[in-house]
């Protein structure tokens, strides 16, 4: 129940209306009609009405420790009042930048010394082209400059970014993706496994990449990028034979591996990186979101000895940079969020005590009418929305996403925040979410599959 109303939310709606272009939504339909968050503490979020909302998305996957953490803004003060911005470039350091990235490379495997700074995991994954390519440039075989990744992968939204990402309606929209990257297809056993067992349908998703390199040559090929669990794809798990079929392949056929960290790294996993869960050694590491938990913009690139060693020590400059790379109040802010990380052992809780808990509870949704599958890793989860059980293809009569946004908005209503991909349901709540809480999210998850099913009921979209 609404605890306070301090906001004239109309008012501020049309405000909103008259000047903000929102990211990702359809902002003429919109109208004044946006939802205005106004305060957060913990893993809930309250409104301009003065509803508390269980936060099932620790904001966009990043506030890995939860809102309103006093010693993450006490902390940018201090910095702020002592050297609020300055760059990078030009022979120039300053003390939070060289603090961070010794931190980093502490948190990194053992064969990743080294971190170029940015401002989110976008700029990241573009510096990741850049920096890929100019590897092979140096190492005298400058046709290798494709990269592979992945249908239904999301690697940011600049015009990198959304190249290497596989979403169709981004590609759609900037005559994207631009040349040289190709994709193939990703390991979304639910969706695409048919009649193969997970381990099976896992070597064959990872075969297509071998296909890919045989099909353009590996003189051709530079890298693959994948995330460790597709994020925004719908929380999809590949299956366990997956990624030592990806890092075979990539050894073999002498391609560059990059996996995309911006979601699973900093303990999303239960490591604190993804690619510790899957035991594979990349090459790059674009991170972001849970570097600085969001309280401030910052992302970077993790790079392998391989890889510096020749672009740091054969190059000479390299002409890349933002002017936000390695800014000080940010540096600042993810110090002291990686300090409450380690302090809390949020890691390891993830991995040993609220992971497991959360996980055992929500699978047990998978026995609602409405879900065809509950799965979850760390803490990353998603519900298969489905019309009927008898079948991994059976799919609604109505436009695909259609039923995800209604049990989105469900859930909304019920004081909760998932995220709905086509017609699932997806979390990613931060890591010091407590057993009570946990509880609570997968009674409002409860709630709002049972409205939503009444729904369909209701639209003969389900059997009585």
């Amino acid at each position: 129940m609404p605890t306070s109303n301090l906001y004239d939310t109309q008012s501020l709606r049309e405000r909103d209306a008259a000047h903000h272009w929102h990211p990702f939504t359809d902002t003429k339909e919109l109208g004044a009609n946006s939802r205005v968050i106004v305060g957060g503490e913990g893993v809930w979020i309250e409104d301009s009405e003065g509803n508390r909302i269980l936060d099932g998305m620790a904001g966009l996957w990043c506030t890995q420790v939860g809102h309103g953490r006093r010693e993450i803004a006490d902390a940018v003060y201090a910095q702020m009042t002592k050297l609020a911005y300055y760059n990078t470039f030009f022979k120039t350091t300053h003390p939070p930048v060289l603090e961070l990235a010794e931190k980093v490379a502490s948190l990194a495997p053992p064969h990743m010394n080294r971190v170029f700074f940015t401002g989110s995991g976008s700029e990241s994954n573009d510096t990741v082209i850049r920096m890929v390519r100019r590897y092979w440039d140096l190492k005298g075989k400058p046709h290798k400059k494709t990269i592979i990744a992945r249908r239904n992968g999301y690697h940011g939204s600049t015009v990198g970014g959304a190249s290497l990402g596989g979403m169709t309606p981004m590609h759609g929209q900037g005559d994207l993706p631009i040349p040289g990257i190709v994709h193939i297809a990703q390991p979304y056993w639910f969706g695409e496994g048919g009649d193969l067992s997970p381990a099976e349908f896992g070597l064959k998703a990872a075969r297509a990449l071998e296909a890919a390199i045989d099909a353009f040559g590996a003189d051709r090929i530079a890298a693959f990028i994948a995330e460790p669990v597709q994020g925004a794809g719908g929380v999809i798990i590949p299956p366990e034979t997956y990624w030592p079929e990806i890092a075979r392949i990539c050894r073999e056929r002498d391609i560059l591996l990059v996996v995309d960290e911006v979601i699973c790294g900093f303990g999303r996993l239960g490591e604190w990186f993804g690619s510790v869960h899957f035991g594979v050694e990349p090459d790059l590491m674009p991170i972001a979101k849970g570097l600085s938990s969001g309280y401030l913009p910052i992302g970077g690139v993790v790079v392998s000895d391989r890889v510096a060693d020749v672009v740091i020590g054969e190059g000479g400059e390299f002409y890349h940079g933002y002017t936000y790379s390695g800014h000080p109040a940010a540096c600042a802010a993810a110090l002291a969020n990686l300090a409450i990380i380690e302090r809390e052992k949020l890691v390891d809780r993830v991995r040993d005590d609220i992971g497991p808990y959360l996980q055992a509870r929500w699978r047990a949704l998978g026995e609602h009418p409405l879900v065809g599958e509950a799965r979850m890793i760390g803490l990353m989860g998603a519900l298969e929305l489905v019309p009927e059980k008898t079948g991994r293809a059976v799919r609604f009569n109505a436009p695909l996403g259609d039923v995800g946004a209604l049990c989105r908005d469900f859930a909304f209503a019920n004081g909760l925040v998932m995220r709905g991909v086509r017609d699932s349901m997806i979390i990613s709540p931060p890591l010091v979410i407590s057993h009570d809480e946990a509880d609570e999210l997968v009674a409002r998850a409860r709630l709002t599959l049972d409205a939503t099913h009444a729904e369909l009921k209701r639209r003969g979209l389900v059997a009585e």
